[in-house]
């Protein structure tokens, strides 16, 4: 059976992490690419974490670009801090391969590039703003033809943010490039919410016996998530996504729905807006995951570190 092609756009903090390390050790998968966007931390940080991981699990061969250093508007960016100023706890590793690693075409060339050599082949796996595909589309309009599916973490389903009152980050942080990609893209859409992920969290005893495993990949997960406040239990958020991507049967509920995304509000700037009653008559709907099948999603992470 062939693998089902994904092309995965990062702004990699621990969960990015973690979602990578899922996709790399999914036997049904290839990682065509790797795709760099500001976020949890700095564009040029994002491109040393995913390096770092790739290293960890011996993937090297796999390509990375690096893309966007601001939202779409050239907005300042927010300091984030949340898993550590370098996106993965500040526990560095001198070790890492150096940026010398990195592709020397930008990311978003690489992402119209690739998708139109695989034309309704690759999936795309977005788990940051999405600046970078936003982008794309405005160079290339045919490109959300030629993608199998996008999958999306980001957005919320009840108005609830993380980073706002309202708003989620990755939507808060660049929602000028939300709202063009939800709008643009004509390829099937699924996507995993703030409150789908919370709804969904794993406890804390699954976590430490997760990171608590005798293989460099828990140690190395150990130490990156060791200062990391989890209010939720686990909630590893960027993982949803990309398990659905590598198996949809794993999304056991879900609400199909016409969507956008506030870009004026003042209190919602970046929210995730669902025309549940259909009222604007949009002929494309998004698929927003609800429940997801806790066993088999564990089973990913575990495999994810062995």
């Amino acid at each position: 059976m062939s693998k089902r092609l994904l092309l995965v756009d990062v702004d990699c903090g621990v969960d990015d992490a973690q979602a990578l390390m899922m996709a790399l050790a999914a036997p049904e998968v290839e990682v065509l690419a790797i795709t760099c966007c500001f976020g949890n931390t700095t564009a040029e940080n994002v491109c040393r974490n995913v390096l770092r991981v790739l290293h960890l699990c011996n993937r090297m061969e796999i390509p990375v670009f690096c893309g966007a250093s601001q939202s779409f508007l050239g907005e300042i960016n927010p300091k984030c801090v949340h898993f550590g100023s370098d996106g993965l706890g500040d526990e560095g590793d001198p070790q890492s391969p150096g940026l010398e690693h990195i592709q020397k075409e930008n990311a978003v060339h690489a992402l119209i590039r690739i998708i139109n050599e695989h034309e309704g082949q690759v999936s795309v796996v977005a788990l940051g703003p999405l600046t970078n595909l936003a982008l794309a589309v405005k160079i290339d309009p045919t490109l959300p033809k030629k993608i199998n599916k996008l999958y999306i973490m980001g957005g919320n389903l009840e108005g609830r943010g993380n980073w706002t009152v309202c708003a989620e980050f990755n939507f808060y942080l660049d929602p000028e490039a939300a709202y063009i990609v939800i709008n643009s893209f004509t390829c099937p859409i699924f996507i995993a919410a703030l409150e789908f992920a919370w709804g969904n969290g794993l406890t804390m005893d699954f976590f430490r016996n997760w990171v608590n495993q005798d293989t460099n990949k828990a140690r190395f997960m150990k130490k990156i998530t060791a200062k990391l406040k989890q209010e939720y239990g686990f909630v590893s958020y960027d993982s949803y996504a990309m398990a659905a991507a590598i198996d949809e049967s794993i999304i056991t509920e879900y609400l199909e729905c016409a969507v956008s995304v506030e870009l004026h509000g003042r209190y919602a700037r970046g929210m995730l807006v669902l025309d549940t009653e259909n009222k604007w008559k949009k002929q494309q709907k998004v698929v927003l995951m609800k429940r997801c099948n806790a066993e088999k999603f564990k089973e990913r992470l575990w495999a994810a570190l062995q």
